[in-house]
């Protein structure tokens, strides 16, 4: 049996500024690496076998800060699969290291969703413009899209597929699990392992830092409850 562990990463720079982020690759305000802290002490005692980050700084810091706080003392690492640098590179030849380490997969089919025209702009001066049911459906919709954006539907579409290939097949495997993403990416996988529909998916909210624990056994996904805080830091 596997364990899936999904996180949304902790408070952005431009989620404390209330703007449309999107693809821009903005990192995470001191508050979001206190979130993400916080979350870490919840799951110090999952043993990760693998993790999959989006390629968005935000969700790269908040995998990070997670598994420093593992018990174990292991050291993530995040695999390195072009060819900028030679990959030889960036091999470890300590056996006793490698058998200590954590690789983190960076994956662009979990990057949020595109907002398109409205990314860097303030949510509620857009509200302001285009009326606030518009933009509740821009951003919790299923099939709505922002202007030259992605709706939830276009999300699911790269996301569940990649979830399928890669991910599933980890838990198949009896392997433990961190994904760190973002809100509609990680809506897009809760809404295929709960089986939603669209107008669930609607009141589906995912807030920074926040974790949602699965075991995994023969194909079936049971939600386990997590304490809604960590410990004060």
């Amino acid at each position: 049996m596997g364990k899936l562990v999904l996180i949304r990463h902790g408070e952005s720079v431009w989620n404390g500024r209330n703007l449309f982020t999107g693809w821009v690759d903005v990192p995470l305000t001191q508050a979001g690496i206190v979130e993400a802290s916080r979350a870490s002490h919840l799951i110090s005692n999952i043993d990760f076998d693998v993790v999959y980050v989006s390629a968005l700084i935000r969700s790269i810091q908040t995998a990070f800060i997670v598994l420093l706080g593992d018990t174990k003392r292991r050291t993530p690492y995040l695999v390195h699969t072009s060819d900028f640098f030679h990959r030889k590179w960036y091999q470890t030849f300590s056996n006793t290291e490698l058998k200590n380490m954590i690789p983190v997969y960076r994956c662009w089919q979990l990057n949020e969703r595109y907002y398109g025209d409205l990314q860097g702009l303030c949510k509620s001066k857009i509200a302001d413009i285009f009326g606030i049911d518009r933009v509740v459906s821009w951003r919790k919709g299923y099939t709505e899209r922002p202007p030259k954006g992605e709706s939830l539907k276009d999300t699911s579409s790269r996301v569940v597929p990649f979830f399928n290939k890669v991910i599933v097949k980890q838990l198949e495997a009896g392997k433990n699990v961190l994904v760190s993403a973002h809100s509609n990416t990680l809506r897009s996988i809760i809404m295929n392992l709960e089986q939603m529909d669209e107008a669930q998916v609607v009141g589906l909210e995912v807030d920074t830092a926040n974790l949602i624990v699965y075991d995994y056994s023969g194909g079936e996904y049971i939600r386990e409850e997590l304490p809604e805080k960590g410990p004060a830091l």
